[in-house]
């Protein structure tokens, strides 16, 4: 068979009789891939596969003969479908073996996986080059800025971002959970795209509600079903199958590298800073669009500093740390609609599943996300991957001395103990030896930010309990291992048979009790202890009580099912081979230091000047110079979450807004709906709203229900940008004599061009971005994909970037995405 491959190489091939005619089949659908894929041209190269007799030998001797002749992208191509075929299944790959015949469906995997890894091969991926010294008469910038600066998109490049520029953006990765993805798939088919920007910077792991227990229930399987035609449609290389891993865990292990930045459909996204890298979680309907266009859109947000001195005690993790932050900063305060940046000495002391954790629950800090500055122990974590494909990337970037942040503050790592935070609200925080009894019906070690050191400390734990011979009180026990590949190390290492000689009832991989949607949820007036991130109203279960804490003291818990200090357990506990069974932080005093870049920011050029909030839009929609909204007002406290807007068990079967909306704030003001549907369209809240997960479904119930426009003294990020992503109108008012007026029942008149409130003879002004009208005159973003497709971004915000007005006093801070 002669097949013609890219540059100039034709691959004449003989096979001779020594494989079955199924296998030479599959390599035959596999060289017309690579001319499918790449053309035709000239060059005669012979390959003799006469004496083969199985078909990865075969595919592995045309791999060898690529390499040899130059063609770099085939040969890489086709190596990495070697290795995911014979790889482990459990650690992401297909386990099959050169020496055991294969089966049709075995050739099928064979096939699509070359299919998917050719298509990838022939993108052009460009990265923007960088500078090892900084450009002269630029300002000092942070961590996030010099990230930023780096990744915004050609031809709106400008030597300096301010906080409240809007600015296009490419991404590295979009991430996505089944659930999500339901969302995301809805926003595609609207817009009639049949393509994605990229098949292998898409990650889909089937998490959230699937699990092999309910996975024949119909809207399980129809989740499952979504998914898997998501990897046939878009040749997707990254999904793994269902309950391969909790959508962020084996992403922060294998693919995030520092300097990167990705757009997830999850909150909790926010885990890869820490390795360095800027993950930002948005709804279902704005990933979608960056799935099918490769960027986004940003309002530079500010920043703020946390530097860590000290060294912990042992036993003491991530979890326990950002705990303690939480507890002295509180969430949604200092943090809210910032990124927050951690740095300092005693950062050396934590691992990156120990970042990985504080990172993980930056979200819950009310953060748009947090980023470690990348050192030493991420280069050491990031060289630990098999494959080059995964470590061959990473930028280094570091804050400049002199960066200014809107706030900086210190935390004392060894101040740090076990904490547990109490219902309803992750702040709530206590320490466990200074907390009044609590008894508890289960406890719950699992969720993503639980990582596999967390659970080895848990399992060397629950080892010292069973050594003193406790017994074991009546009440349920449950673990969740983040990942299969997690699974399998802890089974070699006899930590799974551990928790099992516990009592711990395990499940695969997934979110379990943490989004209390699938088979695990908590039963009604049941109190739980957990590892988890979140202790929301019926986080765990309708009607239950979740506490959080880290997976040692749910462990050392788990005996008496009441709460228990973990030290006397960690005081026993073998450190030595804690830290060899972690592997944690193993430097060489001989190991080079990390070297840093700088972004490269081009001169500013008179054509990308940016333009002045307020200018070059159109304020009025299509013939209609005016938009008025008149109605009546229905009051919300404040931290109204996304969990109360669009409850978890109708997120699935819910396939409209209207359908959404007749759940709208079902179990904590059932009252509700009925006071909107009676004419109070306009809804007035208070701090935070919309805080909580990531889901749009929040928004699209509001809308389903008929709200016209919510105001509130602020939003949640997610939220906020989900807002005008679908066509409903946010406004951000601070002024606290509006509040005294704006009581139930109040008529209220909006003037949206003008940007003027009024309710009575009181009258009000406020702000709202170029971009965002444009997207409502749009009704929402994918509206306007429809008119202006993959440039949607660069003409929603004009000349590609549009001027806020920075700070005063504090610093600067951009937010980009590559």
């Amino acid at each position: 068979m002669e097949t013609k491959s890219p540059n100039s190489l034709s691959l004449k091939v003989f096979f001779g009789h020594r494989l079955n005619e199924n296998d030479t089949n599959l390599l035959h659908q596999c060289l017309e891939l690579i001319t499918q894929h790449f053309g035709p041209n000239f060059f005669v190269e012979f390959i003799d596969l006469s004496t083969t007799t199985n078909p990865l030998s075969a595919l592995q001797a045309i791999t060898s003969t690529l390499s040899r002749v130059g063609e770099s992208k085939l040969s890489n191509a086709l190596d990495h479908v070697l290795y995911l075929c014979t790889e482990d299944r459990e650690l992401g790959g297909q386990g099959l073996s050169p020496t055991h015949p294969f089966t049709d469906a075995d050739r099928e995997k064979v096939r699509s996986l070359a299919d998917s890894w050719l298509y990838a091969s022939t993108y052009d991926t460009q990265i923007p080059g960088t500078n090892l010294k900084a450009t002269k008469n630029r300002k000092p910038m942070t961590l996030s800025e010099k990230i930023f600066m780096h990744h915004v998109l050609p031809g709106s490049r400008t030597i300096e971002l301010k906080a409240g520029d809007v600015v296009p953006v490419s991404v590295d990765w979009v991430l996505a959970s089944e659930v999500s993805w339901k969302g995301m798939m809805k926003t595609i088919n609207e817009v009639g795209a049949t393509k994605i920007w990229r098949n292998d910077r898409f990650w889909l792991a089937a998490d959230h509600i699937v699990d092999p227990r309910i996975e024949h229930v119909p809207k399980v399987k129809a989740l499952i079903e979504k998914s898997e035609k998501a990897q046939r449609d878009f040749k997707l290389t990254d999904y793994k199958g269902k309950n391969y891993t909790i959508l962020h865990t084996e992403f922060v292990r294998e693919r995030a590298q520092p300097g990167m930045l990705l757009v997830g459909s999850d909150s909790h996204t926010c885990s890869s800073g820490a390795v360095g890298c800027l993950g930002i979680g948005l709804g279902a309907a704005d990933v979608a669009m960056s799935l099918l266009t490769g960027a986004s859109w940003f309002k530079i947000p500010e920043s703020i500093r946390i530097d860590i001195v000290g060294e912990p005690g042992f036993g003491i993790g991530g979890k326990d740390v950002i705990l303690h932050i939480l507890g002295q900063l509180k969430r949604n305060t200092v943090a809210a609609d910032r990124i927050v940046e951690f740095g300092g000495p005693g950062a050396k002391y934590l691992s990156c599943d120990d970042r990985f954790s504080i990172c993980n629950m930056c979200t819950e800090f009310g953060a748009i996300t947090g980023v470690f500055i990348p050192d030493i122990v991420v280069r050491n974590y990031i060289n630990r991957r098999k494959r080059t494909l995964y470590k061959s990337s990473p930028l280094y970037f570091h804050p400049d001395n002199d960066a200014q942040y809107a706030e900086t503050f210190t935390i004392n790592l060894t101040h740090v103990q076990p904490y547990i935070a109490l219902y309803p609200s992750p702040d709530n925080i206590i320490p466990i030896k200074n907390c009044s009894p609590i008894t508890f019906d289960g406890a719950f070690i699992g969720a993503c930010t639980t990582t596999e050191e967390d659970l080895i400390l848990g399992g060397l734990v629950l080892q010292v309990g069973l050594q003193e011979n406790l017994s074991l009180k009546n009440g349920k026990r449950h673990v969740v291992f983040g990942s299969l590949p997690i699974t399998k190390r802890l089974r070699e290492l006899g930590i799974t048979e551990i928790y099992q000689d516990a009592g711990f009832r395990e499940s695969a991989p997934g979110c379990s009790f943490c989004v209390g949607m699938g088979a695990d949820q908590a039963g009604v007036g049941e109190t739980w202890l957990s590892s988890q991130n979140r202790n929301f109203k019926n986080r765990m279960g309708k009607g239950s009580f979740g506490n959080l804490s880290s997976a040692a003291v749910v462990a050392a818990s788990s005996f008496s099912m009441s709460l228990v200090d973990p030290s006397p357990f960690l005081e026993k506990v073998d450190r030595s081979l804690y830290k060899s069974l972690t592997r944690k932080n193993t430097i060489s005093k001989q190991a080079d230091a990390v070297v840093y870049v700088e972004p490269s920011v081009p001169k500013q050029q008179p054509s990308q000047q940016p333009l002045k909030a307020g200018a070059g839009v159109d304020q009025q929609t299509p013939g209609n110079h005016t938009w008025i909204i008149s109605s009546r007002i229905q009051t919300l406290g404040d931290f109204i979450d996304t969990d109360a807007l669009a409850p978890a068990e109708y997120l699935v079967e819910c396939e409209t807004d209207e359908a959404l909306g007749q759940h709208c704030m079902e179990h904590t003001f059932p009252e509700f709906r009925g006071a909107v549907q009676a004419g109070r369209q306009v809804i007035v809240a208070g701090e935070s709203f919309g805080c909580g997960s990531s889901r749009e479904e929040a928004p699209r119930a509001l809308i389903g229900l008929g709200v016209q426009c919510v105001i509130a003294k602020s939003f949640a990020f997610i939220y906020g940008r989900n807002q005008p992503t679908l066509g409903l109108l946010g406004i951000t008012i601070r002024d606290e004599s509006f509040y005294e007026s704006a009581t139930d029942d109040a008529e209220i008149i909006i003037d949206v061009y003008s940007r003027e409130l009024t309710i009575g003879k009181g009258r009000w002004n406020f702000e709202l971005d170029n971009l965002e009208i444009k997207m409502l005159q749009n009704k929402g973003l994918a509206e306007a994909y429809k008119k202006f497709e993959k440039n949607v971004f660069d003409n929603l915000c004009g000349d590609g970037h549009t001027e806020g007005p920075g700070m005063e006093g504090k610093s600067i801070h951009s937010s980009l995405a590559w």
